[in-house]
């Protein structure tokens, strides 16, 4: 494995404590954001990444400096509270830093969904344009075919409108009865 992923038996052996314990700390929240499926050798292994080991150390540590802390409170007049209080530090800077990074990462996708919602609004703004467009150049052919149709309708000698429709179908040959019967092609001898 890399030094970045550990498995948890890695874990487990870092904190001395059971593989137990440390399944017990991935919920599946934790294991949504911090560990990955790797194939090792073919098969398939659970590592925790960078930040997950960190969040487990943090937990882990705490959990086993406070039993110290109190085991050795006695023993040495409180030098242990010292060097626990100096970890504890550390172990917060570090998950700052790692939530700052969290943090710019987070911000780029911001940037990116802003741009992609600018551009969906240009686009949007397009299509609106061209269905006004449409919408104008449908008016203007509509007022020409009234003014064509005006023309074509011109007055007899007699002053009566001669109009003309080809939409008027002849009554005798819409009806089924009145078309011709395809012949079957079974039917060559009769």
């Amino acid at each position: 494995m890399s030094d970045n992923l550990k498995t948890i038996r890695e874990l487990a052996d870092e904190f001395k404590v059971s593989k137990q314990a440390v399944r017990k700390r991935l919920t599946d929240e934790f294991r949504a954001n911090y560990v990955e499926t790797v194939d090792k050798n073919g098969v398939a292994t659970l590592v925790v990444t960078v930040t997950g080991y960190m969040l487990l150390k943090q937990h882990f540590s705490s959990g086993n400096d406070s039993e110290k802390v109190g085991s050795n409170v006695d023993g040495n007049g409180g030098n242990a509270n010292v060097t626990s209080d100096n970890k504890q530090t550390t172990d917060n800077s570090y998950v700052f830093k790692i939530l700052e990074q969290q943090l710019a990462v987070k911000d780029k996708q911001i940037e990116n969904k802003d741009s992609q919602i600018s551009q969906m609004q240009n686009l949007l703004d397009q299509q609106q344009r061209l269905a006004l467009q449409d919408k104008q150049l449908l008016e203007e052919y509509k007022a020409e075919i009234k003014d064509l149709k005006a023309l074509t309708m011109a007055p007899h000698d007699d002053g009566e409108k001669e109009v003309t429709s080809d939409k008027q179908p002849e009554p005798e040959n819409s009806t089924p009865e009145s078309q011709p019967k395809p012949k079957k092609w079974w039917r060559f001898g009769k």
